[in-house]
């Protein structure tokens, strides 16, 4: 991650980045061709009650109904949710408060790049679990947890390989990022930490994938020749217990 930036303070309502998101979100091939197809594959099911958590604009929930699901979208930003709302019905709030579910209503739950930006993990795991009915299932895709930490980063050995130095990557900390002309706060958490956090929520771990930069990055970005080994995307699918 970029270094913690000095004197502007992180949003605190996604509205006013809204459109900076939106077009990032827009002229980055990474969500088609990587992290959209990640999603689906770890989804267990489109039927039923499939929640995404953190929809912003709406694109999973779109892939979610070209799969013949209907998903719930909820989100902050009154911005985002009105361009989510083609996909299905939307629900503003701010995570990991699910305060508007019954418990155990829910078939599948999702998010995507949403964790590493709430500071209440263990909140977001306990809530999840409560909404979710026994033998679901929750689904999140998040920056993987080698690629946050403060002073973590490539290096190029003398033989021209690219390696990763670690950082400061057991310590659990904060870091705040540039979003257009605002900022926005990122959590970093050792993984041994996410996985005790969920399995303390109540679930119970199936499937796990990382994955480095694919073709498309690459090719936005020459520069990150020699990363494709290098983690990046941490993709989790868990089973809620009884």
């Amino acid at each position: 991650m970029l270094p913690a930036m000095g004197s502007t303070p992180p949003v605190d309502d996604w509205d006013s980045i809204a459109p900076w998101w939106r077009r990032e979100v827009e002229d980055d091939p990474v969500y088609d061709h990587q992290i959209l197809p990640m999603l689906e594959s770890l989804l267990p099911t489109f039927e039923g009650v499939v929640v995404d958590l953190g929809c912003g604009e709406g694109q999973g929930m779109r892939r979610v109904v070209e799969r013949g699901g209907r998903p719930i979208g909820c989100d902050l930003s009154r911005e985002l949710l009105g361009v989510a709302r083609a996909a299905g019905p939307v629900v503003r709030c701010r995570l990991p408060d699910l305060r508007w579910l019954r418990d155990g209503v829910v078939d599948v739950g999702y998010s995507v790049y949403v964790l590493d930006l709430l500071g209440d993990a263990a909140g977001f795991f306990a809530e999840t679990a409560r909404v979710v009915r026994p033998g679901g299932a929750l689904v999140v895709i998040v920056n993987h947890p080698a690629y946050t930490p403060h002073e973590a980063g490539p290096i190029v050995d003398v033989d021209g390989e690219v390696l990763w130095r670690w950082g400061t990557y057991l310590e659990p900390q904060t870091s705040v990022q540039p979003a257009g002309d605002a900022t926005v706060t990122f959590h970093h958490r050792p993984l041994g930490a996410l996985l005790t956090m969920a399995a303390a929520g109540g679930w119970s771990l199936v499937e796990m994938r990382e994955e480095g930069l694919g073709a498309a990055a690459i090719a936005r970005e020459p520069g990150y020749r020699g990363q494709e080994g290098i983690p990046r995307v941490l993709g989790l699918r868990w089973r809620r217990l009884s």
